[in-house]
């Protein structure tokens, strides 16, 4: 392969910033996927999921941050992606490891959660141009980014729930209300309400819609 030459760079560092730029256009407000992400936590955990007040919000989500386990690494990771959309340097770095820090919580910068995303107890990795739809539960030990000679990764869409230990790799789309089994390595599309289990992942029984 010849190497790029001077102008091919220049156009693909210009693209790259251009993609970065729209990238962070799309994602959500701060404050707004906060509470989406504490709602949708104590929702799956029976708790009162219904803020009355805005002080209500905030003694809501400081008690989830003590009780649940994942919560909190949620938050870094809002308050890194807040940074970065106004171009403050260095503090989105610190977001990020505090995020790993408390729940091993890695989020890469291309990645979009949506706002109301579950992560019951942390210790997953999400990387690539990934999307996470809304509602979605994320279990342990999960990955879910790219392959080998691909720079997208999946789009997951909402209500999907991923199993503990479960991989998602490579430019697949996981539609509406999916269930990955536990361990399970997609590699391929999975349609929506299907159940998928497996090395790799095949769909099993009804789909549930």
């Amino acid at each position: 392969m010849a190497p790029r030459t001077p102008e091919e760079k220049a156009e693909a560092e210009a693209n790259r910033l251009a993609y970065e730029e729209a990238r962070r256009a799309q994602h959500p407000g701060f404050i707004e996927a906060v509470i989406a992400d504490a709602k949708v936590t104590a929702d799956r955990r029976n708790e009162p999921h219904e803020f009355t007040s805005r002080l209500d919000i905030v003694v809501q989500v400081a008690k989830l941050v003590l009780v649940s386990d994942a919560l909190i690494a949620q938050i870094f990771y809002r308050a890194k992606v807040a940074l970065q959309v106004r171009g403050i340097p260095i503090l989105p770095r610190i977001m990020h490891r505090l995020a790993m820090m408390t729940a091993q919580v890695c989020i890469g910068d291309p990645v979009l959660v949506e706002p109301g995303v579950y992560f019951p107890h942390g210790q997953v990795v999400i990387d690539g141009m990934v999307n996470i739809g809304t509602g979605t539960s994320i279990s342990p030990w999960v990955t879910v980014g790219l392959i080998s000679g691909h720079y997208k990764g999946p789009t997951i869409g909402p209500e999907v729930r991923i199993g503990t230990g479960a991989k998602l790799l490579g430019p697949i789309t996981v539609g509406y209300g999916a269930r990955i089994g536990a361990g399970a390595v997609v590699l391929h599309d999975v349609p929506a309400g299907a159940t998928v289990v497996g090395v790799p992942a095949v769909e099993i029984g009804e789909r549930h819609l």
